[in-house]
């Protein structure tokens, strides 16, 4: 086994070693043991690596010092797995990359699946209530999408090494697979299209869940707590002195955003909070894993704008062509527009891309064409937006929720249709989806104009487990009364596995008699809807009280 490898490895023995230690512990018998390991990877994706990995478990005996054997086998592990970091770095002269930033992308996702699985293991190894079997689950998915993500980067590149390094990348995350598989086997996990969770069942009695506008946590100083809520002419006076301002007019701290991401500590525990003054900012604004917290608080979405303008047509990879990229935890975001400015001509050109878990999003507005919001990984929110594209506009495989947001499809090129969402989950055992509740779905004045000539959709499965649901919405009629559409003509396979649900919808476009006869549509339950809720799908009650932002919780 390759030494990156390792790391993997020892996930999946960890958590195997545990589902087994509680089943064989009245029975120590080796054979007994086996006959287990057996039983247990045939539930897996991929039995034989399964198998392979978990040979020495035979040898050792299961006791309640397995655990620190354990973590002390993953730090040498962690230490080794970084040499496939050093395996992308030293395929730059052997891949010849047919979009720009394909190696850079495979390379920093994989120093977040580094994180997320060492976040995994922890959380596991400190408890085993539901919180964290649901965070273990949200890192293990986030790590398989960055797989994916790299993998659909290289599938455009070519060289000599091309093939070995794909190989590596698809032996190293079989043991990921597994380890999400047998992690989700255990009930306290969550699942998030069979299960309801008490906090969502309890709403059903308390009726509609009351809007949300919670009081700020400890750490949080006067000066930021009037910052956050906004009160008109404080923003200037007290960001100045409490955190730092950026303005286009040379009358801030910096003059790009940019900069000022730069100047922020590493790894704070503490937000930071970052003012940017009215005016045009023309960057790509990249906020790196290693610079979590970041608070972004604009003017107003119509004075403050952060524009760009790459794309997939001028070389760029649809990850690396974001106007706003995050991949920095506990990212926020308020009063701001970002925008992509390539055209529909262009291709995929995202406006905001974030892949950074407990991210949320207030009073933005977020504009583009083809792939316009990559909601790329981990857990995200987002409310009051106004989010504007053409074709599978808002994209990726996270687990988000967006509440109260205006929804609007721009007219598209001739021949074209628009699809608004093109969800990427991949493995029946992530916790991903995209879920609209009381949302407005709208067309611009020239959509509407054109409505007869344009078909619009809902979404269309951008891989096999695509999971979209539609709940308490107003969707206009330029939608199509199928509602969704195929990724293509020839996809069969994914009308089965995919799930696609509206719940207690309303406008000229919300009917259902009409709509597509799938296997995996459902026009959903009550019970079904509360799985997609923010207390439940992104556990939003853990986070989202402290970032101010409203929400409601429920259905």
């Amino acid at each position: 086994m390759k030494p990156y490898c390792l790391l993997l490895f020892s996930t999946v023995f960890l958590l195997t070693t545990l589902l087994v230690n509680s089943a064989s512990s009245s029975s120590p018998d080796l054979d007994s043991n086996l006959s287990a390991i057996k039983s247990l990877c045939k539930s897996t994706p991929h039995a034989d690596a399964c198998l392979d990995s978990l040979k020495l478990s035979v040898s050792i005996s299961l006791n309640p010092d397995i655990l620190s054997f354990l973590l002390h086998s993953l730090e040498a592990a962690v230490s080794e797995a970084g040499k496939l970091s050093t395996l992308f770095s030293n395929s730059h002269s052997s891949i010849v990359e047919k979009q720009k930033g394909t190696l850079q992308d495979c390379s920093e996702l994989h120093q977040i699946t580094l994180s997320s699985l060492k976040k995994s293991l922890s959380k596991i190894s400190s408890s085993s209530n539901s919180r964290q079997l649901t965070d273990a689950r949200a890192f293990l998915s986030a790590a398989l999408t960055n797989k994916a993500t790299c993998l659909e980067g290289l599938n455009s590149a070519s060289g000599s090494s091309k093939p070995s390094l794909i190989n590596s990348i698809n032996y190293s995350y079989k043991y990921v697979t597994n380890a999400l598989s047998l992690l989700s086997q255990n009930k306290q996990s969550g699942d998030t299209t069979t299960t309801t969770s008490t906090s969502a069942k309890s709403s059903k009695i308390n009726g509609k869940i009351h809007r949300r506008l919670m009081g700020f946590p400890s750490w949080i100083s006067a000066k930021d707590r009037r910052i956050l809520e906004g009160s008109d002419g404080e923003e200037e006076d007290d960001a100045g002195n409490n955190g730092l301002t950026v303005a286009a007019d040379g009358t801030g701290d910096f003059t790009t955003i940019n900069d000022a991401i730069n100047s922020a500590p590493n790894n704070s525990a503490d937000r930071i909070i970052i003012y940017v003054k009215q005016g045009i900012y023309q960057e790509n604004v990249e906020i790196p894993s290693w610079k979590p917290n970041i608070v972004l608080i604009g003017d107003g979405s119509d004075v403050t704008t952060i524009t760009g303008s790459r794309s997939v047509a001028d070389g760029w990879t649809t990850f690396r062509s974001a106007t706003l990229a995050v991949s920095g935890e506990g990212f926020l975001a308020r009063d701001i527009k970002i925008e992509n400015t390539a055209g529909p001509e262009k291709g995929q050109a995202v406006a905001l891309r974030i892949n950074a878990d407990l991210a949320a999003v207030y009073r933005c507005t977020i504009k583009g064409y083809q792939d316009t919001l990559y909601v790329h990984s981990f857990r995200q929110f987002y409310r009051e937006c106004d989010i504007y594209g053409t074709i599978d506009y808002i994209f990726g495989n996270a687990a988000v929720v967006l509440q109260g947001c205006n929804v609007i499809s721009r007219l598209p090129l001739p021949g074209q249709s628009t699809v608004i969402t093109a969800q990427s989950r991949d493995d029946p055992n992530e916790l991903t989806g995209i879920s609209l509740q009381n949302c407005s779905i709208l067309p611009t004045v020239d959509l509407d104009d054109n409505a007869g000539s344009v078909k619009s959709y809902l979404g269309r499965p951008w891989r096999n487990f695509s999971t979209v649901v539609v709940m308490e919405s107003y969707i206009d009629e330029h939608i199509a009364p199928e509602g969704w559409t195929p990724w293509s003509q020839d996809d069969v396979d994914s009308l089965s596995t995919l799930y696609y649900g509206e719940y207690n919808n309303n406008g000229p476009g919300s009917g259902t008699d009409n709509r597509v006869g799938w296997p995996g549509y459902h026009v959903m339950s009550y019970d079904d809807a509360s799985t997609f809720t923010v207390s439940y799908f992104i556990t939003g009650d853990e986070w989202l009280d402290s970032t101010s932002f409203p929400y409601d919780n429920g259905v």
